[in-house]
């Protein structure tokens, strides 16, 4: 198996991946609830991926403001006062030796949250567009508020990499504040910050030139973007492209391209397994942004077997492949896959692994 691409090294932004293996970030609801710090649970869940060799690892989104909390015991990088708890996250990876690197997900529920969650601060969004699922209709942002969530991105990204994180990742996926604002669903507005795809997503070109300012041009940005909202009213894959091109050219170092929101029915998360060629539901929209830009993008959309991900790779459709639930299932997914043990996850994608106790397969004792 190790002569496959999928086993190849890749090159993103300075860093170099040992595989073309992503762990997508996944809320493993093992935070501490009252602060968002770093707990030994989470501790010893990235220590075993990293103990299965997955190219990239990124963490479960972590917060860069109270306002923007999404669910319960989530990870939070919104005050120094985490860094040391974050500093412990990120060696916990390095300290295996096994090649992994770890990225930090930054993210700001936007809408997609309640007061319960955020201490009694009201949800904000682009615009005040009623979410028919959290049923809250959010406080529209007033244009002078907007620098300072940039500035909110680019003190979560200098924390990460003060904490040791190889990169960070932009959550601007799944309806969350930045996908919120690069939607026409949900971006209503008629200023600087809303109209056009290229004002509505002007806020991410911003925190990607602030993170480089700040960090250093070396350290890595990569971006979780949606490429449909499963809404007609949503964005289109025409847009997603020629967004993606304006990130590239401020400095982002990667893409891995998803789509959903929580009010379309349709999340990110597909309930159910799917027929081979059924696998990697997102792959044909990231396969069409790949076309117009030159950093690595991944697909993913519950991608089970190794010959499919193989194939993806080999045919030029993506640079790497990203999964979740697999490695929930089985951390040392990599390595079994290498070995010829396993050539199709066990993971039976009932969903069942998203526990709010914390995050673990169902099926496996």
């Amino acid at each position: 198996m190790a002569e496959n691409v999928i086993f190849t090294p890749l090159k993103l932004g300075s860093l170099q991946l040992i595989n073309r293996f992503v762990r997508s970030a996944t809320h493993d609801y093992l935070a501490d609830d009252r602060n968002g710090q770093v707990s030994d649970r989470q501790l010893c869940l990235y220590r075993n991926l990293a103990e299965g060799e997955i190219g990239l690892i990124i963490s479960g989104h972590a917060y860069v403001h109270l306002s923007g909390k999404a669910s319960p015991r989530q990870l939070a990088v919104d005050e120094d006062e985490k860094i040391p708890g974050l500093k412990q996250l990120a060696s916990s990876v390095h300290e295996t030796g096994s090649g992994s690197v770890v990225f930090l997900q930054l993210a700001h529920a936007g809408r997609q949250t309640k007061p319960g969650l955020t201490g009694g601060l009201q949800p904000i969004a682009p615009s005040a567009v009623y979410d028919p699922v959290s049923c809250i209709l959010p406080r529209e942002l007033r244009a002078e508020e907007i620098p300072q969530i940039i500035e909110w991105f680019v003190q979560a990204a200098r924390r990460a990499q003060e904490a040791g994180f190889d990169g960070v990742q932009l959550h601007a996926a799944h309806g969350y504040l930045l996908s919120s604002f690069i939607s026409p669903h949900t971006n209503r507005r008629q200023d600087e910050w809303g109209g056009d795809w290229e004002k509505r997503s002007r806020i991410i070109r911003q925190i990607i030139q602030g993170i480089k300012k700040t960090c250093g041009a070396q350290f890595p940005v990569i971006i979780k973007l949606n490429a449909t909202d499963h809404l007609p009213t949503g964005i289109t894959l025409e847009e997603a492209i020629k967004i993606a091109v304006s990130l590239e050219q401020s400095g982002l170092d990667g893409l891995e391209i998803s789509g959903g929101m929580n009010e379309a029915g349709l999340g990110s998360v597909w309930p159910g397994l799917r027929k081979e060629q059924d696998e990697g539901y997102f792959v044909p929209l990231a396969a069409e942004i790949k076309k117009k830009v030159t950093i690595p993008v991944s697909g993913l959309g519950g991608i089970r077997t190794l010959k499919v991900a193989e194939n993806f790779l080999s045919k030029g459709l993506v640079d790497l492949v990203s999964m979740s639930r697999p490695f929930i299932n089985e951390p040392a997914l990599v390595k079994k896959f290498a070995s010829g043990e396993l050539k199709k996850s066990l993971c039976l994608s009932c969903n069942k692994c998203f526990n709010p106790r914390g995050v673990k397969c169902a099926n496996k004792k």
